[in-house]
């Protein structure tokens, strides 16, 4: 990591808040989207839950890098933003990891998604983090 992970920042990831995902569209447009995530500060990346048949799995293939943004819950004007990319693409085709990020989100009866079969876990390594 190319910044100092402060407390402030380490509190905003540790928190169930959902991120703005963005990712580069292969004509250079940005895609960005809500997401579940999981920081893992001993391996300096950030999981997130989605399926090998979605835009924005394609876009990673393209181009892995990727920014994550997630306010301070407590308030929003404050905020952490996660630069990186895509390190690895785990597959989950059973949604174990969905639905672990369900109950981390609160919903304690998560179940896994219809689309289980096509489900991979996305594993960011942080590069840069900034914010306010």
């Amino acid at each position: 990591m190319t910044s100092e992970l402060t407390d402030h920042f380490r509190r905003i990831l540790s928190a169930p808040v959902f991120g703005h995902l963005a990712t580069m569209r292969r004509h250079g447009a940005i895609q960005v989207n809500p997401m579940w995530f999981e920081f893992d500060e001993a391996s300096g990346t950030i999981r997130f839950t989605h399926t090998s048949k979605r835009r924005k799995f394609k876009n990673l293939q393209d181009d892995p890098r990727m920014t994550l943004e997630a306010l301070d819950p407590e308030n929003p004007l404050r905020y952490v933003e996660v630069r990186g990319r895509l390190v690895e693409v785990i597959p989950d085709p059973e949604g174990a990891f969905y639905v672990h990020l369900g109950r981390r989100y609160g919903n304690a009866e998560q179940q896994a998604p219809a689309d289980k079969a096509d489900r991979v876990i996305l594993v960011m390594q942080i590069e840069k983090i900034a914010g306010r």
